[in-house]
C-alpha cells in the first residue's frame, strides 16, 4: 500500500545518478592531473653542427628559462645536419631508440619535462629540471652556456664549460 506524497523509489534512477557524479568527478580530476603533467612542456633539443662542423645539440626548456645551451661534440663527425633537426621529448617511447647522432637510452615524461638521458659519442648526457648532468658531472643550468666534449676514446676528460 502507498502512501500519501511518497513516489516509488527507482534504483535504476539512484544508480544512474551515482555513475553519472563519479564520471563528472572522473573527467574534472582527469584534466587536472593532466594540465599538471604538461604545464612546463617538453625538452626542446636541437641536433646540428656547429659552425666548424662538429655534431651539437642545443637545449631549450622555456618554462624553466633554459635557453641555448649548447653541447658541442670536438673532434667526432657525424652526417651534416643543417639547418639542424628538432626532437621535443613529449611522448613516451620505447628505449633505447635512434636520434640523429646517439641514443635515447632513458626517458621519463610522467610530469614534463621529465627526465631525458642520451648516450652520444661515447659520452652520457641526462636532462633534469634541476640540473644537467655530462659523464656523472652536474651542471648548473645557465642561459646561453656553452660545453664542449672531446672524443674520450677510453680517456675521462672533464667537459670544458663555457657561460
Amino acid at each position: 500500500m502507498r502512501t500519501a506524497g511518497r513516489s516509488s523509489d527507482n534504483p535504476a534512477k539512484h544508480f544512474l545518478f551515482a555513475f553519472l557524479i563519479a564520471v563528472g568527478i572522473y573527467i574534472l580530476f582527469y584534466q587536472f592531473i593532466e594540465h599538471r603533467r604538461n604545464r612546463k612542456g617538453p625538452w626542446q633539443v636541437t641536433f646540428t653542427n656547429s659552425p666548424s662542423g662538429d655534431p651539437q645539440m642545443i637545449v631549450n626548456q622555456p618554462s624553466l628559462a633554459i635557453k641555448n645551451v649548447h653541447l658541442t661534440f670536438a673532434g667526432t663527425s657525424a652526417k651534416p645536419l643543417n639547418p639542424g633537426i628538432t626532437l621535443r621529448f613529449d611522448t613516451p617511447r620505447p628505449v633505447p631508440y635512434d636520434l640523429p647522432f646517439g641514443k635515447c637510452i632513458f626517458m621519463d615524461t610522467t610530469f614534463l619535462p621529465g627526465t631525458a638521458t642520451f648516450q652520444l659519442f661515447s659520452h652520457e648526457i641526462e636532462f633534469l629540471p634541476r640540473t644537467m648532468i655530462v659523464d656523472h658531472e652536474e651542471h648548473t643550468w645557465v642561459p646561453d652556456m656553452a660545453i664542449t666534449l672531446t672524443n674520450r676514446d677510453g680517456n675521462s676528460e672533464s667537459p670544458k664549460t663555457s657561460p
